[in-house]
């Protein structure tokens, strides 16, 4: 049977088929996964809408509340306003990622401990900008946990702090 189409008909812009793009290639809590989607998508909505690991929160989407805080190669970083596109090759950690109910990260035990959250929204970018920290200043004074920039509206930075510093001497052994 003959092609009905003419092989010089002009196929319509949007009946043409999407160039396949080159995915990119990122860990996320120990798994590989490809991105093939938009490159400019922010991590935030790959993390939650892709892959459904919703610990980590949309605040204000802007990068100044930190509530979308992850560890990007064990630095803290905020997923809203981290492109796909310069994620390849990386490392991620979310909360989900960090420890589990067998066994906790010490922040996360800290934090159950000084009973921290509140409402509990911001906690988990509050969790591994923390993480974060003390990876840098094992020993945080009063001024580098000020240096923290994550915003917690119900305000319970006493109980935070406190947790940072349970957090340091559960990481060091309890040597202060």
């Amino acid at each position: 049977m003959p092609n009905p189409l003419p092989l010089t008909h002009d196929v319509p812009d949007e009946l043409k088929p999407e160039p396949l793009r080159p995915g990119i290639e990122l860990t996320i809590n120990g798994e590989t996964f490809k991105h093939g989607g938009e490159p400019d998508m922010p991590l935030l909505w790959y993390l939650r809408d892709v892959l459904r690991l919703t610990g980590t929160k949309y605040g204000c989407g802007v990068g100044q509340c930190g509530a979308c805080t992850v560890l990007i190669d064990g630095k803290a970083q905020r997923a809203c306003l981290t492109p796909m596109s310069s994620l390849a090759g990386h490392h991620v950690t979310t909360i989900e990622g960090l420890g589990g109910e067998e066994a906790l990260h010490a922040v996360q035990q800290a934090w159950i401990d000084e009973d921290v959250p509140q409402c509990g929204y911001c906690q988990a970018g509050q969790i591994m900008a923390t993480v974060d920290l003390l990876q840098r200043k094992p020993k945080p004074d009063e001024a580098d946990i000020a240096q923290l920039a994550n915003l917690c509206r119900c305000g319970t930075y006493p109980r935070l702090r406190r947790a940072v510093h349970r957090a340091a001497e559960l990481l060091t052994g309890g040597r202060k």
